[in-house]
């Protein structure tokens, strides 16, 4: 066992300069330069100077322009959301994963082996998120033409994706969800809205309205229905009421002392009124529902209004104005449900386009400058997403948990023990040998069969005549017996392994050895297993310890074990091994 709880700081200082430098040195140098050939394409072909003043451009729907924009808005606040430091180790297993709770066993599969992808590329696929989502919102903001709707189709893809693998699905599938708690999900929202925008002027004139008002009527008269049912917990009172439950939780989170205010007096109330609340919430989705279907038909504009209102007032009370706790990724469901109900709005369809009145040089030539960089942000982060999900996993997590290895120069401390087959093995008697060493309880069911399985994947790393051992030494007071070891081989297939020594001898000579590596090893009343420290030691042939990896393959993070292999085998060709 490690000597750690095994918990991850998300903003480990490390990991945090890698982020950085990758999101603002490596990324802002790439996609600038792809934005430059963007754009002296776009100067040579003469496109530049035609950009936003396209005949279509220059009529957008007033609607699409209002949808644009506050898609616009949302997508690159979302962006600059995943710039924060703990995104890289937190949004798979502190946002993903939560999730996964209720979903069915199909999706529940693909979410963790989304997870898993995540955690082998943390940085790459953060920088990619990052960028990407605010090359789509400076595009939508910016560009009134073919550019955006090529950026809607991408949004659509992207939204679509992390609505499926990143949200559970909106948790549809979760039994007792409400609207007001994030169903049907967020980017359900986001999909919608790419969708319409993809489309030409005379085919979204001719749709959004209709489709969208009865959509979101859909949606609402389901969260109706949803609410009603007792497994919401919106029927009780007192602390058992769920936005009560809920408004604690959430204010735990650092954030500004009004915002709190808001969700925790709204959630008293709502634990004061108990079935009363859920009454007016119940009244406010069916009214707003009824109301949105009928809009498109009698020009009403009033269900748009409550819809709106209702949805900002409990995104403060129900959803804490959804930015605080480090990883959060977006302004959760209500936002963006009211800014799709608000740009379908019936008085915006019956209304002229916006007249331009910024001069043409800022809306086409300084529009279409940086449009070439927010385009190559997309471009350039779809294929750095997909190029890192085909390299080696990243050391991240290895770096988050262990820190760096520590590169050292000194004759390792020999010792002379048995081994499993009960044949003495001298440390630094094969000198032509490199060896990985670490300590292994042979009572461990926890880290040392994660630290054995490294040490096989090591080994298996290399050819089979490759001069390299790799041995297990003994480390349990109580149960350091050869039946033990042996037991402990045998169940991990160890024999197998070429070079493969578990060693052990008596007591004192053990401790003699725990000692001269540093090793602490005690054991607790609770347990058969020791407490002891994980590292690797990467020994020369000439019998000089030159690595000293920390190694904590218990730590929770998927992509620990992996890393921790890479970086050994690295270390090992970096001495010579090969």
């Amino acid at each position: 066992m490690v000597m750690n709880n095994g918990q991850i700081n998300l903003t480990n200082f490390l990991v945090v300069q890698l982020f950085r430098h990758q999101l603002y040195v490596v990324a802002v140098e790439l996609f600038v330069a792809l934005g430059l050939l963007v754009l002296l394409g776009a100067l040579v072909s003469g496109r530049l100077r035609q950009f936003n003043l396209s005949a279509a451009g220059l009529s957008e729907p007033r609607s699409r322009t209002y949808l644009r924009w506050l898609f616009g808005l949302i997508w690159l606040v979302d962006g600059i959301l995943q710039f924060q430091p703990g995104m890289p180790l937190g949004l798979a297993n502190n946002v993903v994963a939560p999730a996964m709770a209720g979903t069915p066993g199909w999706l529940h599969s693909l979410m963790q082996h989304a997870i898993n992808v995540w955690n082998q590329h943390p940085l790459h696929l953060a920088v990619g998120t990052a960028w990407i989502q605010v090359g789509i919102g400076l595009v939508f903001l910016l560009s009134n033409g073919l550019v955006s709707r090529a950026a809607a189709l991408v949004s659509v893809g992207w939204a679509a994706m992390i609505w499926f693998v990143g949200n559970g699905a909106g948790g549809i599938f979760t039994p007792g969800n409400s609207v007001l708690f994030g169903w049907p999900g967020a980017t359900l929202f986001y999909v919608v809205a790419g969708v319409f925008l993809a489309f030409t002027n005379e085919r979204f004139s001719k749709y959004f309205t209709a489709i969208t008002l009865r959509f979101v009527s859909v949606v609402l008269a389901l969260g109706a229905l949803r609410q009603c049912l007792p497994s919401t917990g919106f029927w009780q009172g007192g602390n058992a009421n769920a936005l009560t439950t809920m408004s604690q939780t959430m204010t735990q989170s650092a954030q500004p002392h009004w915002v709190s205010w808001i969700a925790l007096h709204g959630g008293k109330v709502a634990g004061q009124l108990g079935g009363g609340a859920n009454i007016a919430i119940i009244l406010w989705l069916l009214v707003s529902a009824v109301g949105l279907w009928m809009a498109p038909t009698r020009r009403w504009n009033w269900p748009v209004w409550t819809t709106v209102a209702g949805a900002l007032f409990f995104w403060f009370v129900a959803q804490d104005a959804a930015f605080w706790g480090g990883v959060a990724t977006d302004f959760n469901s209500l936002v963006p449900l009211a800014a799709l109900t608000l740009a379908a709005a019936p008085r915006f369809a019956a209304q002229a386009p916006i007249e331009r009145r910024a001069p043409q040089e800022l809306r086409s030539l300084s529009g279409g400058v940086l449009v070439s960089i927010a385009f190559a942000m997309i471009v350039y982060s779809v294929g750095l997403m997909g190029w890192s999900v085909t390299q080696p996993t990243e050391n991240t997590f290895f770096v988050a948990t262990n820190v760096y290895a520590s590169g050292v120069n000194s004759a390792a401390p020999s010792f002379t023990l048995r081994d499993q087959h009960g044949v003495s093995y001298h440390l630094g008697g094969v000198s032509d040998h490199y060896t990985v060493l670490t300590f292994l309880d042979p009572v461990c069911w926890t880290d040392c069969p994660l630290l054995a399985a490294q040490l096989k994947a090591v080994r298996a790393a290399f050819g089979p005549n490759v001069k390299l051992d790799t041995v297990g030494v003994a480390a349990n007071p109580l149960h350091e017996t050869e039946q033990n070891v042996q037991s402990f081989v045998a169940q991990h297939q160890l024999n197998s392994v070429p070079g493969f020594h578990f060693v052990d001898g008596p007591l004192a000579t053990l401790r003699s050895v725990w000692r001269s590596w540093g090793i602490s090893v005690e054991n607790v009343p609770t347990s058969k297993m020791s407490v002891h420290s994980d590292f690797l030691f990467v020994i020369d042939p000439r019998g000089h310890l030159r690595w000293i990896i920390p190694d904590d393959p218990g730590s929770g993070a998927t992509a620990t074990q992996d890393s921790d292999v890479a970086e050994t085998v690295a270390l090992l060709h970096q001495i010579g091994l090969s």
